[in-house]
């Protein structure tokens, strides 16, 4: 009989409709979960439930606009209140426009701290908030190589993904008594649909973009959306009982 390594367990996603998050919503009920999907795009919500309940588990989708605090609110009350506990939190949502030092504006920093970090921060309150109900839970956090310096055009960007470690350590060690444990897993370049179409913006398919990742991947080929499958299964899991504040790297041999 196949192990359910999520059976039962709650477990909330933010960005839920889209690139990896969508992937791991789909896993994540592969794997015996009820899985609360934070997002915009009902459409591709309702296809990643469709595929939950081939698994036999169930989910629901929750409009979420995640620069509105009360939508970051609202994500986790919906979950508590359908299934009556939160066990999981996997935020995936973010944005990765340009945003060299030199000539990024404003209006872009603002974007992108406010969906990268600051939704994030309060996801997290409420995620910490329900799991010390139920004593404790798992959160993870998305990362990026780029939290370690980054590419010149992607400065505010680095930051963003800089000060989520810094949040993922914070959580780690003051939630630790509570048995609420924080990771950071590192994602490595992947073709999700918000790269594809930055590339294809700056005039380069996605088939070009593939060959030029793999020149410059040690591992010679970007991330897809399952490499990172195990990694989350076992953050989300009670194997991961005694890991906390740890990076974890899933990057095809990048470090920038």
């Amino acid at each position: 009989m196949e192990l359910l390594r999520l059976k039962d367990k709650v477990i909330v996603i933010s960005g839920g409709t889209k690139g990896v998050g969508k992937a791991m919503a789909e896993v994540c009920g592969r794997e015996g979960a009820k899985v609360v999907i934070g997002g915009r795009d009902e459409k591709a919500a309702k296809e990643a439930l469709r595929n939950i309940r081939t698994f036999g588990a169930d989910g629901i989708f929750v409009h979420t606009d995640l620069l509105n605090i009360e939508d970051c609110k609202k994500l986790f009350d919906k979950a508590s209140e359908t299934y009556g506990k939160i066990d999981g939190f996997f935020n995936y949502a973010g944005v990765t426009p340009v945003s060299p030092l030199d000539t990024c504006d404003e209006e872009t920093f603002d974007w992108i701290m406010d969906v990268n970090f600051k939704a994030c921060f309060f996801c997290c309150q409420q995620a910490i908030k329900y799991m010390r109900m139920n004593g404790g839970g798992s959160i993870v956090l998305t990362g990026s190589a780029h939290a370690w310096g980054g590419q010149k055009d992607r400065a505010a960007y680095a930051c963003s993904k800089g000060v989520l470690r810094i949040l993922m350590e914070h959580i780690a060690h003051q939630y630790a008594e509570e048995q609420i444990r924080c990771n950071y897993l590192t994602l490595g370049w992947t073709p999700t649909e918000g790269e594809v179409e930055l590339r294809r913006s700056q005039g380069e398919s996605e088939a070009e973009l593939r060959k030029r990742a793999a020149r410059s991947l040690p591992m010679g080929r970007m991330c897809e959306r399952n490499d990172y499958s195990e990694a989350i299964i076992y953050m989300l899991s009670d194997a991961s009982a005694m890991m906390t504040g740890s990076t974890f790297r899933v990057t095809a041999g990048e470090y920038i």
